[in-house]
């Protein structure tokens, strides 16, 4: 008798935090804060917008990847090196899964497979913009930007997503070349891998980071508008997750799931899929997490102007 108590106090504890008014919800408590978060990820739809956001980044997965590939011979870059960095980032079926298109590509420098890779990376990454977009209006419950001005921030946002995605893959491997190219014109291409280390692992993270600013800042189209400080907590949140999502998922692929034997060759396809899915939501709970801190935020502020003090 007394575990089937706790059992449904534990589960009534559990339906608290799941409310249907959301003006119920008192947003300056630490339960009305949660209230409010799994509110706005109910209403959001965060399961379906991922998937939405997993179909159209699976689409420019691959002309983005003709673009990288089609670069590299270009760098002198040897075989060997293209195989070993994709290799070490991808779980085993993805890279299984490319490796016949890595060879053809990288056997020929064709300027007509960069021109369908250029086209088809932003025609299908503008679209998971438009979604991402979207999604952190709606998290915020206002409507977006119409017009001209919303198809230049999502043309700006797409371009900027795909050449921080390129170099956050080429920098760890061949930034040192490039360093070192760069840095031989001022004369201190020594110095410079001494440093290198450093820059290699901290640069791709870093330029996430910024991207995410940018949007969780500019994107929501709220009153009174964003400050850049209020859209730290979605930035971090976002990016830390995605950092350790992508690493532990290669982890646990490489060394405990085993796709493959259960669906042959299409395992490789749902491992990528399975991953652009989970970083979809990890980037939309970011801005759901903004907008309840900004909630927050505001409610306090009333409360401070209600109660002043002298």
């Amino acid at each position: 008798m007394t575990n089937k108590r706790q059992q449904n106090e534990t589960l009534a504890l559990i339906k608290s935090f799941v409310v249907t008014d959301p003006t119920q919800i008192d947003i300056l408590t630490t339960k009305g804060f949660f209230q409010d978060l799994i509110h706005r990820t109910k209403n959001a739809d965060m399961s379906g917008m991922g998937a939405q956001l997993a179909f159209f980044f699976l689409l420019s997965f691959f002309p983005m990847f003709i673009i990288m590939v089609t670069l590299l011979p270009y760098l002198n870059l040897e075989r060997g090196q293209v195989f070993d960095f994709l290799s070490n980032i991808m779980p085993d079926e993805v890279y299984s899964l490319i490796e016949g298109t890595l060879i053809e590509v990288l056997s020929s420098q064709n300027s007509g497979l960069l021109s369908i890779g250029v086209i088809g990376t932003v025609w299908s990454a503008s679209k998971g913009v438009d979604a991402l977009m979207k999604a952190l209006n709606r998290a915020y419950g206002v409507e977006g930007k119409a017009g001209f001005m919303n198809r230049i921030w999502s043309l700006f946002f797409t371009i900027s997503l795909v050449a921080v995605i390129l170099m956050a893959l080429v920098l760890p491997v061949f930034g040192l070349q490039i360093g070192k190219l760069i840095f031989s014109y001022f004369g201190v291409a020594e110095s410079f891998e001494t440093i290198w280390t450093f820059i290699r692992w901290i640069t791709p993270p870093a330029l996430i980071f910024l991207l995410l600013m940018a949007m969780y800042w500019i994107v929501p189209n709220t009153v009174p508008r964003l400050t850049i400080v209020s859209v730290f907590p979605g930035v971090f949140f976002a990016t830390l997750g995605w950092l350790v999502l992508t690493y532990g998922f290669s982890f646990y692929i490489n060394n405990f799931g085993n796709y493959s034997a259960t669906y042959g060759s299409i395992g490789g396809v749902i491992i990528l899929m399975l991953w652009l899915y989970f970083t979809g939501m990890m980037l939309i709970f970011g801005g759901l997490l903004n907008a309840t801190f900004q909630k927050r935020q505001l409610a306090k502020n009333k409360e401070d102007v209600k109660s002043p003090v002298f």
